[in-house]
Order: C-alpha cells, then structure tokens, then sequence
C-alpha cells in the first residue's frame, strides 16, 4: 500500500461511505478504485468483443451451418 494525501469531496465520500457500508475513508477509497478498475476492464472486453463481431461473417456462418446440417432449410431471417 502507498499512502497519499489527496482532497475529497466530502459530500460524495459521505453519499459513497453510505452506499456502500464502508467505515473508514480508507476502506471507501480501496473500495472505489477496485470497482472502477473491474468496471473499465469489463468495458475495454465488450469493446474487444464489439470489433471483432464487426467483421463476422454472418451469411459465411449460415451457409457453413447449413452445409454441415444437410440442407437448405434457412429463411430470409436467417433462421434455421
């Protein structure tokens, strides 16, 4: 741990510290800097995720889909 000496809006510590149960500024503050690193990693993984689906091959899938199914039983909406 590294120790720091920062200012903090009271009001939001205050509001923070009775959201969620925390006791001490300290404990508040780990709580915050961890919820917002696993929210940020969350984010950047369904940008990742966005990207890629972006180049999919949708009709490639269905064709390939229904080449392994046997058939050709796919509609216009793309269902099987």
């Amino acid at each position: 741990m590294s120790a720091a000496q920062i200012d903090i809006d009271d009001d939001a510590l205050a509001e923070a510290m009775r959201l969620s149960g925390a006791k001490t500024k300290k404990e508040m503050v780990n709580i915050a800097l961890r919820e917002y690193a696993e929210r940020r990693t969350r984010t950047e993984a369904r940008l990742r995720h966005l990207e890629q689906a972006q180049q999919w091959d949708e009709e490639g899938f269905w064709r390939r889909h229904e080449a392994e199914k046997g058939g050709s039983e796919r509609t216009e909406k793309g269902a099987a």
